[in-house]
């Protein structure tokens, strides 16, 4: 599985990063960063919750 964020609807308010910030990371310019793409496991359920959580539902899983 794969994260995908849809960057027309993302408004890169961090939300995602507060949750996971192993894999989210907003930069010095409020641009978002997807630093691991890819669902494991370990970060299965952050992840999701994450997606669940992202105000602009931006954020989605590729199966």
């Amino acid at each position: 599985m794969k994260i995908e964020v849809d960057w027309d609807l993302c408004e890169s308010n961090g939300v995602c990063m507060g949750i996971i910030p192993e894999v989210f990371l907003l930069d010095d310019q409020d641009m978002l960063h997807v630093l691991q793409p890819e669902v494991t496991p370990e970060n299965e359920e952050l992840v999701r919750d994450a997606v669940r959580q992202c105000p602009r539902q931006a954020i989605s899983i590729q199966e």
